[in-house]
C-alpha cells in the first residue's frame, strides 16, 4: 500500500491498574480524503493523535477517485477492527464500495460539505464530538449490518439520482472550491442555472422507471436507501417514503415533469414538515416503496438516433451519463459501527 501513514503509539495488552488486565486496543485504519471540504492535514494529525489515546491508529490518505475502493479492499487482509472514512459522502461511497459484504467494521467521520451519511448514523456533524464520538464507541463497540443500494453495479450507501437531480451534482463537482466556500447555497444556484439552461430551454432526456410496483415516465428520478436524501443546512430533505437502512429493500421517486409552475411546490414539499406535506404527496411526483429492483431507460434519442444520456449520481458524487440505470439493493452488505 504506497501510501503515507501515521504511526501509532501502542500500549501493551495488560496495564497496571490496580492489577486488572486492560483490554488490547481495537486496531483502526482512518482512510483521509485530503481533498475533502474541511480535512488539512493539521485535523488530521489532531484527530488521529486523539484516537490513540483508545485505539490503534493507522491514517492513510487517498491519491485519486477511487483510491479509497482500493484501500479499503485491501484493508480486508489487514486485521483492522474498524475502517473510518474521513471525507465527505464520496469517501464513505468508495471505502462502502471497497469493504461491502466483507464484514470488516466500518465508520465516518464529517469532512464534507454536507455529510448525509455520517448524520443518518447519528454521529455529530463537528469532526471534534465525531472524534469524541468513536472514543466512547471502543467501550460500546456494536457492528451491525446495513444494507447498500446498487446502481449499475456500484453500491450507494444512502442516495442515487438520475437527470435533473444529478445534473446539478455534475455541475457543482466540476468547481469544488465553490463547493466549499458556498456549500449548499452554491447547490441552489447549480440548481435554479441548470434547470433554466437544461430544462426550460432545451429539451431534457425523458426518462421511464419500471419496477414490480408499477411503471411511470417523467424527467428526474432519485432512488433512497436511506432517509433523509439530503441535507440542506440543518434542514433534512425528504422524497421517498419507507426508507430504512436495514429494511432489504429501497425506495424509488419519479419528478413527471419540470414546469416552471410545479418546481416552488416541489421543493416546498421536500423542505416541509413530511408527515404532513410529504413530498410524494405532489401531483407530479410518483413513488414506489418496498423495491428490490427497478430500471430507469432513456425514451429520447440523441443525434445519432441511439437513447440519449442522462447524468447519474450516487452518494453526491457524478459517476458519468447513462441511457439504461439498474437499480437493486444489496441486503446486509455493509457491517457499521456508530
Amino acid at each position: 500500500m504506497a501510501t503515507a501513514t501515521t504511526p501509532a503509539t501502542t500500549e501493551p495488552a495488560r496495564a497496571r491498574n490496580g492489577g486488572k488486565p486492560r483490554a488490547a486496543k481495537k486496531r483502526m485504519l482512518i482512510i483521509v480524503n485530503p481533498y475533502a471540504t474541511t480535512v488539512s492535514d493539521r485535523l488530521k494529525n489532531l484527530v488521529v493523535y486523539a484516537l490513540q489515546g483508545r485505539y490503534e491508529v493507522e491514517a492513510v490518505t487517498t491519491e485519486a477517485r477511487n483510491h479509497a475502493t482500493e484501500i479499503g479492499r485491501e484493508a480486508v487482509s489487514g486485521g483492522y477492527d474498524v475502517v473510518v472514512a474521513f471525507g465527505g459522502d464520496g469517501t464513505i461511497n468508495e471505502v462502502a464500495n471497497g469493504l461491502a459484504g466483507t464484514g470488516v467494521p466500518v465508520s465516518v467521520l464529517p469532512g464534507g460539505s454536507t455529510n448525509v451519511f455520517c448524520r443518518t448514523l447519528g454521529i455529530p456533524n463537528d469532526v471534534v464530538d465525531a472524534t469524541e464520538h468513536l472514543l466512547g464507541l471502543a467501550d460500546r463497540f456494536a457492528p451491525r449490518p446495513i444494507d447498500l443500494g446498487l446502481a449499475n453495479g456500484r453500491h450507494f450507501v444512502f442516495a442515487c439520482g438520475a437527470g435533473l437531480d444529478a445534473m446539478v451534482v455534475k455541475r457543482v463537482d466540476a468547481h469544488p472550491k465553490l463547493k466549499a466556500r458556498a456549500g449548499e447555497w452554491y447547490y441552489t444556484w447549480a440548481g435554479i442555472t441548470g434547470f433554466n439552461r437544461h430544462y426550460l430551454m432545451n429539451e431534457p432526456a425523458r426518462l421511464r422507471l419500471r419496477s414490480e410496483r408499477g411503471e411511470v415516465e417523467g424527467i428526474t428520478t432519485v432512488a433512497q436507501n436511506s432517509d433523509p436524501f439530503t441535507y440542506f443546512g440543518q434542514r433534512a430533505i425528504r422524497v421517498c417514503d419507507g426508507v430504512a437502512l436495514d429494511n432489504g429493500t429501497i425506495s424509488v421517486a419519479m419528478l413527471k415533469r419540470a414546469a416552471l409552475r410545479d418546481m416552488p411546490t416541489v421543493m416546498w414539499r421536500c423542505l416541509a414538515d413530511s408527515d404532513r406535506f410529504p413530498a410524494t404527496g405532489h401531483r407530479q411526483i410518483e413513488a414506489f416503496a418496498g423495491l428490490r429492483e427497478a430500471r430507469v431507460d432513456s425514451l429520447s434519442a440523441g443525434a445519432d438516433g441511439e437513447p440519449m444520456a442522462f447524468p447519474v449520481q450516487v452518494d453526491g458524487d457524478y459517476i458519468g451519463d447513462h441511457s439504461a440505470l439498474e437499480l437493486g439493493v444489496d441486503p446486509g452488505a455493509l457491517t457499521v459501527v456508530a
